[in-house]
Protein backbone atom coordinates (compact mmCIF):
# COMPACT_ATOMS: atom_id res chain seq x y z
CA UNK A 1 0.00 0.00 0.00
CA UNK A 2 1.57 3.29 -1.05
CA UNK A 3 1.27 6.76 0.48
CA UNK A 4 -1.32 7.93 -2.10
CA UNK A 5 -3.65 5.03 -1.23
CA UNK A 6 -3.26 5.76 2.48
CA UNK A 7 -4.10 9.45 1.94
CA UNK A 8 -7.21 8.47 -0.05
CA UNK A 9 -8.23 6.10 2.75
CA UNK A 10 -7.83 8.89 5.34
CA UNK A 11 -10.01 11.24 3.27
CA UNK A 12 -12.65 8.54 2.79
CA UNK A 13 -12.79 7.76 6.53
CA UNK A 14 -12.96 11.45 7.47
CA UNK A 15 -15.95 11.96 5.14
CA UNK A 16 -17.75 8.75 6.09
CA UNK A 17 -18.55 9.71 9.69
CA UNK A 18 -16.95 6.56 11.12
CA UNK A 19 -15.16 7.09 14.43
CA UNK A 20 -12.38 4.55 13.96
CA UNK A 21 -11.12 2.23 11.23
CA UNK A 22 -8.49 -0.49 11.59
CA UNK A 23 -7.05 -2.18 8.53
CA UNK A 24 -4.59 -5.06 8.78
CA UNK A 25 -2.99 -6.72 5.80
CA UNK A 26 0.00 -9.06 5.50
CA UNK A 27 2.69 -6.56 6.51
CA UNK A 28 0.72 -3.35 7.12
CA UNK A 29 -1.47 -2.21 9.97
CA UNK A 30 -3.38 1.09 9.70
CA UNK A 31 -5.54 2.73 12.37
CA UNK A 32 -7.46 5.94 11.65
CA UNK A 33 -9.43 7.75 14.38
CA UNK A 34 -11.71 10.73 13.74
CA UNK A 35 -13.61 13.22 15.87
CA UNK A 36 -17.37 13.65 15.83
CA UNK A 37 -16.98 16.50 13.34
CA UNK A 38 -15.20 14.17 10.89
CA UNK A 39 -11.70 15.67 11.26
CA UNK A 40 -8.88 13.15 11.39
CA UNK A 41 -7.31 13.32 14.83
CA UNK A 42 -4.81 10.52 14.67
CA UNK A 43 -3.49 8.38 11.88
CA UNK A 44 -1.07 5.57 12.52
CA UNK A 45 0.75 3.65 9.81
CA UNK A 46 2.94 0.80 10.96
CA UNK A 47 4.66 -1.88 8.92
CA UNK A 48 4.89 -4.95 11.11
CA UNK A 49 7.65 -7.50 11.02
CA UNK A 50 6.62 -10.71 9.25
CA UNK A 51 7.09 -13.92 11.20
CA UNK A 52 9.97 -15.77 9.54
CA UNK A 53 10.99 -19.06 11.09
CA UNK A 54 13.73 -19.77 8.52
CA UNK A 55 15.50 -16.40 8.77
CA UNK A 56 15.38 -15.28 12.42
CA UNK A 57 18.15 -12.70 11.88
CA UNK A 58 16.24 -10.92 9.05
CA UNK A 59 15.01 -7.50 10.08
CA UNK A 60 12.45 -5.55 8.11
CA UNK A 61 12.77 -1.79 8.68
CA UNK A 62 9.70 -0.06 10.05
CA UNK A 63 8.08 2.77 8.15
CA UNK A 64 7.81 6.20 9.69
CA UNK A 65 4.64 6.75 11.68
CA UNK A 66 2.87 9.89 10.40
CA UNK A 67 0.51 11.43 12.95
CA UNK A 68 -1.94 14.11 11.88
CA UNK A 69 -3.52 15.96 14.78
CA UNK A 70 -6.21 18.61 14.81
CA UNK A 71 -7.06 20.21 18.10
CA UNK A 72 -10.44 21.72 18.71
CA UNK A 73 -10.34 22.75 22.36
CA UNK A 74 -13.06 25.45 22.14
CA UNK A 75 -15.46 23.03 20.47
CA UNK A 76 -14.76 20.39 23.12
CA UNK A 77 -15.47 22.82 25.96
CA UNK A 78 -18.61 23.94 24.18
CA UNK A 79 -19.87 20.35 23.82
CA UNK A 80 -19.10 19.29 27.41
CA UNK A 81 -22.73 19.63 28.56
CA UNK A 82 -24.16 17.85 25.50
CA UNK A 83 -25.37 14.26 25.56
CA UNK A 84 -24.39 11.99 22.69
CA UNK A 85 -26.97 9.52 21.42
CA UNK A 86 -25.15 6.55 19.90
CA UNK A 87 -26.17 3.75 17.57
CA UNK A 88 -27.10 0.57 19.43
CA UNK A 89 -26.61 -1.55 16.29
CA UNK A 90 -24.80 -1.76 12.95
CA UNK A 91 -26.89 -0.89 9.93
CA UNK A 92 -28.10 1.86 7.61
CA UNK A 93 -29.22 5.15 9.22
CA UNK A 94 -32.47 6.74 8.03
CA UNK A 95 -33.81 10.07 9.31
CA UNK A 96 -37.33 9.45 7.87
CA UNK A 97 -39.80 6.59 8.31
CA UNK A 98 -40.21 6.53 4.50
CA UNK A 99 -38.98 8.70 1.60
CA UNK A 100 -42.24 10.66 1.37
CA UNK A 101 -42.54 11.40 5.12
CA UNK A 102 -40.85 14.19 7.12
CA UNK A 103 -37.74 13.49 9.21
CA UNK A 104 -38.22 12.21 12.75
CA UNK A 105 -36.03 14.98 14.22
CA UNK A 106 -34.33 18.11 12.94
CA UNK A 107 -31.60 20.30 14.40
CA UNK A 108 -33.32 22.60 16.90
CA UNK A 109 -36.29 20.30 17.56
CA UNK A 110 -37.23 19.54 21.12
CA UNK A 111 -37.42 15.85 21.97
CA UNK A 112 -38.79 13.91 24.91
CA UNK A 113 -37.64 10.63 26.39
CA UNK A 114 -39.05 7.82 24.23
CA UNK A 115 -39.41 9.90 21.02
CA UNK A 116 -38.26 8.12 17.85
CA UNK A 117 -35.19 9.91 16.46
CA UNK A 118 -34.31 7.71 13.48
CA UNK A 119 -34.54 4.23 11.99
CA UNK A 120 -31.60 1.88 11.51
CA UNK A 121 -32.02 -0.92 9.00
CA UNK A 122 -30.19 -4.12 9.84
CA UNK A 123 -30.75 -7.32 7.86
CA UNK A 124 -33.99 -6.00 6.28
CA UNK A 125 -35.41 -5.08 9.70
CA UNK A 126 -36.12 -1.43 10.48
CA UNK A 127 -35.31 -0.63 14.11
CA UNK A 128 -36.70 2.58 15.59
CA UNK A 129 -34.12 4.33 17.76
CA UNK A 130 -35.78 6.13 20.66
CA UNK A 131 -34.33 8.94 22.73
CA UNK A 132 -33.24 8.08 26.25
CA UNK A 133 -33.14 11.77 27.22
CA UNK A 134 -35.24 14.89 26.84
CA UNK A 135 -33.77 18.04 25.36
CA UNK A 136 -33.03 19.88 22.15
CA UNK A 137 -31.19 18.39 19.14
CA UNK A 138 -28.02 20.45 18.61
CA UNK A 139 -26.39 18.43 15.83
CA UNK A 140 -27.11 15.42 13.64
CA UNK A 141 -23.79 13.64 13.15
CA UNK A 142 -24.75 11.16 10.40
CA UNK A 143 -26.04 11.72 6.88
CA UNK A 144 -29.32 10.14 5.83
CA UNK A 145 -28.94 6.66 4.26
CA UNK A 146 -25.38 6.26 5.60
CA UNK A 147 -23.96 3.09 7.13
CA UNK A 148 -23.40 3.30 10.88
CA UNK A 149 -21.35 1.23 13.28
CA UNK A 150 -22.21 0.00 16.77
CA UNK A 151 -21.73 2.80 19.34
CA UNK A 152 -21.24 5.44 16.61
CA UNK A 153 -22.48 8.90 17.70
CA UNK A 154 -25.70 9.86 15.89
CA UNK A 155 -27.06 12.98 17.64
CA UNK A 156 -25.87 15.63 20.09
CA UNK A 157 -28.61 16.70 22.52
CA UNK A 158 -28.64 19.65 24.92
CA UNK A 159 -30.54 18.40 27.98
CA UNK A 160 -31.16 21.89 29.43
Amino acid sequence: MDLKEIQNLIKFVANSGVAEVKLEMDDVKITIRTTLEGNVTETTYVQQLPAQATLPQAVVPQQAVPVVTTTEAPAAAENSNLITIKSPIIGTFYRKPSPDKPAFAEVGSTIAKGDVLCVIEAMKLFNEIESEVSGKIVKILVDDMSPVEFDQPLFLVDPS
